[in-house]
């Protein structure tokens, strides 16, 4: 190859790779976010939320809860949050009536991590101690969040009551891990 071409052969080589690389950055961006089908298999908060109640990690379902308030505030949204709180008083007290004081421990640490460093320096609480203060907590939350839902809808507030209280007495030894059918936070 003549020294006058190679210039050219250079240039040509690079745009080749340019667009090879264009092609390739597409091909990964439709592979890792098809952005179509992600919007329709999300969650709802109240769909996340139901999943976090089964599988017993009531920090996310609390945070799910919260999430539906502050972008769809409704009586709804203020008593689903509430039962959330109820559903995590419920499972502690289960917990506690079964003498499982270190799944209560692993509850503790479920509610105040999320950090990574928290894998290198757990906390070491009293699990019964862990109890009281999450009790405690979570009963004035509950209290506050009820509140709020009666100011704006005493009616539906008692009728949210009586279904949940139909659900507690069905599901005596689960209610905790998940919610009222007539609610609907699966098709949400």
């Amino acid at each position: 190859m003549p020294v006058r071409d190679r210039p050219q052969r250079v240039r040509q080589d690079l745009r080749n790779l340019f667009a090879v690389a264009l092609l390739l950055i597409g091909m990964v961006a439709q592979l890792a976010a098809p952005s179509h089908l992600q919007a329709a298999e999300r969650l709802s908060h109240l769909q996340r939320a139901t999943m976090f109640l089964k599988a017993g990690d009531y920090r996310h379902a609390v945070e799910a809860c919260q999430a539906e308030v502050r972008e769809a505030p409704s009586v709804r949204s203020y008593v689903f949050l509430t039962y959330v709180y109820h559903a995590l008083d419920g499972y502690l007290e289960h917990l506690a009536s079964t003498d499982q004081w270190v799944r209560v421990e692993q509850l503790y640490v479920n509610l105040i991590t999320g950090r990574i460093e928290d894998l290198v320096d757990p906390p070491d609480v009293l699990a019964r101690i862990a109890k009281e203060l999450i009790q405690q907590a979570v009963q004035r939350q509950a209290d506050v969040t009820a509140a709020m839902a009666s100011r704006l809808d005493e009616a539906l507030v008692k009728q949210m009551w009586q279904e949940q209280a139909a659900w507690r007495q069905v599901r005596s030894a689960d209610w905790w891990s998940g919610v009222p059918p007539q609610w609907q936070w699966e098709g949400s």
